[in-house]
């Protein structure tokens, strides 16, 4: 390797960090199955100071568009949850009835259900997978209502309702290779485990990339493939089967990321007619080394 390459290479690794941002496309997700990729213009949002706007989650609420999604800065390496009205991060605001400083956020997957707006954020800190009720009058208020699940650090799990029963799908931190599956008949009852727990899957399957989706009678679930990088693309999988004692899927899609942020792509979400996504870049500032700095001191004290 010559000096001017190594040069090179330890001035990106000093100099050098991810930057994450969300953006939208005009695009369902019938659409987007049917085509078997992203059609149309992504639209990205402009950028905020923070080091990450990730994990974009969208609804509706009395009318109007409400994104929620993690805000993290390396400053503090704790995800905070945001929710901003429409696709303007400048009018961004923190999530209150969330342990908001206290642990990582991230990951806040929505669940619509009877009329009510619910949110399972990843709280993987707090060993625990918790259901919030989002209070149908102010977006940013929610409300604790049950722990489905505790005991271990679980993240981007990803809640739905399907063939008359509340499935939980979900992951544990450091276990790629392996998928958690949870059903109830209520949202007050107890969920019970899959008979096949932990369920082994390919690396690229093990971490949710956003909601599960069903398109006609059929579900699909996006995971995050980290082959390349971390967040480099987003698996699509079709659940061909599904129930108490069995779990089978199949790969159908690969999306790669957008040419305005080609280091990575880890989440798709879908309301109506738009699918939300996210994607990173790769930044340059001579604050690099004191945020890496950061970064790496806050993951020793967690």
């Amino acid at each position: 390797m010559s000096f001017f390459s190594s040069l090179s290479r330890f001035i990106r690794k000093l100099f050098v960090i991810d930057k994450w941002n969300i953006g939208y496309v005009h695009q369902s997700a019938k659409s987007f199955i049917e085509a078997g990729r992203i059609i149309g213009t992504v639209h990205w949002l402009k950028e905020t100071k923070a080091d990450y706007a990730a994990d974009p989650f969208a609804t509706v609420i009395n009318n109007k568009l409400c994104l929620y999604y993690e805000e993290l800065s390396f400053w503090t390496g704790k995800g905070k949850i945001m929710v901003t009205d429409g696709f303007s991060l400048a009018k961004k605001r923190l999530v209150k009835g969330l342990p908001n400083g206290k642990i990582h956020l991230s990951f806040p997957c929505l669940f619509n259900h009877a009329g009510v707006t619910y949110c399972v954020p990843e709280t993987a800190d707090a060993n625990e997978v918790a259901l919030y009720r989002i209070d149908n009058t102010n977006s940013e208020n929610f409300i604790k209502e049950r722990v489905l699940i505790e005991g271990a650090a679980f993240v981007d799990s990803s809640l739905l309702f399907y063939k008359n029963k509340y499935w939980l799908f979900t992951s544990k931190a450091g276990h790629n290779n392996q998928l958690y599956i949870y059903y109830a008949d209520s949202l007050d009852a107890p969920f019970t485990a899959h008979a096949k727990n932990p369920i082994s899957v390919h690396k690229y399957i093990g971490r949710a990339a956003g909601c599960l989706f069903v398109v006609g009678e059929q579900l699909y679930r996006p995971s995050q493939n980290p082959e390349k990088n971390y967040g480099g693309s987003v698996v699509i999988s079709e659940v061909v089967d599904l129930d108490e004692k069995c779990f089978r899927f199949e790969t159908v899609i690969e999306v790669t990321p957008e040419l305005h942020y080609p280091r990575g792509l880890h989440t798709i979400n879908f309301t109506g007619d738009l699918m939300i996504i996210d994607g990173k870049r790769s930044v340059f500032s001579l604050l690099n080394p004191f945020k890496k700095l950061a970064k790496k001191l806050q993951t020793q004290r967690s």
